[in-house]
């Protein structure tokens, strides 16, 4: 099957060379020049014969709005646009709906796998109408593990929602294993960390592929001291978080590990500042303060207290 394909970094590069492995031409539009086999949108609607169909994978909000945007004007009606990006679900119900209006089928598909998905297979969570679907399956089932991973959610927008949901709970997963890890290592007793996450990897309820990750990631790093502790969040734990209050579901442990990566980025917690001026008025209670700033003299003091001593050559100099 023929399928364009806009964004060729890690995922959307990776998904193209397992869709060339498996038999099927894909013409492929990036930023990047050296990546590329067309040089614009219209160039790779053009290369493509009708019905077409154009997967995008390019980065969640206004890249991929913008490219959706221009595609629905460049593509006819019968052709099928593929959002395979993380899009919030209600942005993708709007360019179904937008795209309809041209006679332009639209599948939102949530992807998971990441940079193993190549050799490994992607997981996909996909929304569309039967038909569109129906069309783009020879690609699904390319992309797909040997065994699975492949569902139809339903309709526009499910196929989003559905891997919002799923990367909320990918948060609480690792933070669970983050805390466990935390815990055995500050323990009393001197607990093989490495050895121990390899062993919860072979019959234990905790394995998973996470766990695989951690430890790879632990055989690679054994003390963590290449990373900071510092964590992003791309929008779906927050989207969960929102689906939550809207649905009354109380999604106690997916709010906290989202929380958690918030407090990860502070230096220093205002928050907390407040619940200790709190605790010193009403119950007397220590409170540490800030280290004031050094005076001009003071530096120099510090400075001169913490240089070296001279060797015996420097000193006769």
């Amino acid at each position: 099957m023929q399928l364009g394909m806009i964004g060729l970094g890690k995922m959307g590069g990776n998904m193209a060379t397992r869709l060339r492995g498996a038999g099927h031409e894909v013409v492929g539009f990036d930023r990047n020049p050296d990546l590329r086999d067309v040089d614009s949108l219209q160039a790779l609607v053009g290369a493509l014969q009708a019905p077409r169909a154009v997967w995008v994978m390019v980065p969640a909000g206004d890249a991929t709005d913008q490219t959706v945007q221009e595609l629905i004007g460049l593509m006819d009606a019968g052709d099928v646009i593929v959002d395979g990006g993380n899009s919030y679900y209600v942005e993708s119900v709007r360019h179904g709906g937008e795209a309809a209006e041209r006679g332009i089928g639209f599948i939102d598909a949530g992807v998971s796998g990441g940079i193993w998905g190549l050799t490994e297979g992607y997981a996909l969570m996909v929304g569309g109408s039967p038909e569109d679907v129906a069309k783009l399956q020879p690609i699904f089932d390319s992309l797909k593990p040997v065994e699975d991973g492949f569902v139809h959610c339903g309709k526009v927008g499910a196929g989003h929602y559905t891997k919002m949901v799923h990367n909320g709970i990918e948060y609480g997963l690792m933070h669970s294993y983050a805390e466990g890890f935390e815990l055995l290592s500050k323990c009393e007793f001197e607990i093989p960390l490495q050895q121990v996450i390899e062993s919860w990897r072979h019959g234990t309820v905790v394995r998973s592929w996470l766990l695989d990750l951690l430890a790879k990631g632990l055989s690679e790093d054994p003390g963590l001291g290449k990373v900071s502790g510092f964590s992003e969040d791309s929008g779906e734990g927050r989207w969960t978080v929102q689906e939550g209050i809207r649905l009354s579901v109380p999604v106690n442990v997916i709010a906290a590990s989202l929380f958690a990566r918030f407090g990860s980025r502070q230096e220093e917690s205002e928050a907390m500042k407040v619940i200790a001026t709190l605790r010193n008025q009403f119950g007397g209670h220590a409170v540490k303060l800030e280290k004031e700033p050094e005076t001009g003299a003071e530096t120099e003091a510090r400075e001169a207290a913490e240089a070296p001593e001279p060797t015996k050559g420097e000193a006769q100099a």
